[in-house]
């Protein structure tokens, strides 16, 4: 069976060319995220993390201000603009050529976002389940969204409840299949899944969906994968997240052989090189 996989995403007019995998850059306003070499701070800060996520090769730059790390603290709707407005001007002004995601959850939040500085892409970790307005309101503004799957909310997604699935890749893949069909609906155009690692998986799980991520194939839309120094590869190993960048690129790798488009990542330019080699011993794997 052939499965016509979209390769190009349209944000405000420009086209996203996926037809080999591209980085997204995580530049984090946070003051909690899990990595704390990811967090940044005043228009310096910024200034120079989006810097380095161009020059090392990154494709998009991915803008957070609300950490969803397990156990997380609540932001408030206010508090998570007032944080991300600034770090979007800012970035909109000194690299107006660059992609933008913003990883945000609140429509609301998109909606002011956009009306000042036009389009970027949505990163919503709840696939609109966390806000019934934003799969609407993406749609409404012809934006990009990725969805991403999550069972519970960051304070509560590693409960064991959550963690439970009769077939974790059949089970998040029908969860993607109604969900585009309530996109679509709403007219979202440009749709990029995310499995979500990390989010609502046992540690086996996360392994057992990558060992089958080339199934997403069926969804025929890009996929989004975040690996990124995460628990699956830390707890394992024993590790800290500070450690981890190896086992990130290792399972960067084998996302990239199993379909991913796009790899959401803390250190752009080894992503950026583990591209580079995969795509070129590709030529030559059968």
């Amino acid at each position: 069976m052939v499965f016509n996989k979209k390769r190009t995403i349209n944000c405000g007019g420009r086209l996203i060319d996926l037809s080999v995998p591209v980085v997204m850059g995580i530049l984090n306003v946070t003051t909690d995220s899990f990595y704390a070499n990811s967090r940044v701070h005043g228009e310096k800060e910024i200034l120079n993390r989006a810097e380095t996520i161009i020059s090392e090769g990154g494709t998009i730059i991915d803008i957070g201000a609300y950490s969803s790390r397990p156990d997380a603290a609540h932001l408030d709707e206010a508090t998570e603009y007032d944080r991300l407005r600034p770090a979007v001007a800012l970035v909109k002004k000194y690299f107006p050529e660059t992609l933008i995601s913003v990883d945000t959850f609140r429509a609301n939040i998109v909606k002011q976002l956009y009306e000042e500085f036009g389009a970027f892409i949505v990163n919503d970790i709840s696939a609109g389940d966390f806000d019934s307005r934003m799969i609407p309101y993406a749609g409404k503004y012809g934006l990009p969204y990725i969805a991403m799957h999550i069972r519970g909310v960051p304070q509560t997604m590693q409960s064991s409840e959550n963690c439970v699935y009769k077939d974790i890749v059949c089970d998040i893949i029908s969860y993607f299949v109604k969900k585009k069909e309530q996109m679509l609906e709403a007219g979202v155009v440009d749709i990029i899944v995310d499995p979500g690692f990390g989010f609502a998986k046992t540690l086996d799980g996360n392994y057992e969906l990558l060992a089958g991520l080339d199934a997403f194939k069926l969804l025929e839309q890009p996929v989004l994968v975040g690996l990124s120094r995460k628990s699956m590869f830390y707890k394992l190993l024993n590790i800290t997240p500070e450690e981890a960048l190896p086992a990130t690129i290792a399972g960067n790798i084998v996302a990239l052989r199993n379909g991913a488009d796009i790899l959401r990542v803390h250190d752009v330019k080894e992503a950026s090189h583990t591209i580079k080699i995969f795509l070129k011993l590709n030529n030559y794997l059968k």
